[in-house]
């Protein structure tokens, strides 16, 4: 999921979809403990977009968090 199409979302449904990768991942590394693992590209992919996520949640905060302390005098 490229950054672009995360700022797009809501943060709710980053949050919705953050938990969704994060069972994914979860998932993944079950798989990989097994060695039933197909494409072991997806658990890479999964966290940086895990990554992404919070990143771009917390900018919005941190931005919040200046506009609120602008207005505050």
């Amino acid at each position: 999921m490229k950054a672009q199409e995360i700022r797009e979302m809501s943060d709710d449904q980053i949050r919705t979809e953050l938990a969704a990768l994060e069972r994914r991942v979860f998932d993944l590394r079950t798989q990989a403990a097994t060695e039933e693992l197909g494409v072991p590209s997806e658990l890479r992919k999964a966290r940086r977009d895990i990554a992404r996520m919070r990143t771009i949640l917390h900018q919005r905060e941190l931005a919040q968090a200046a506009a609120n302390q602008e207005a505050t005098p």
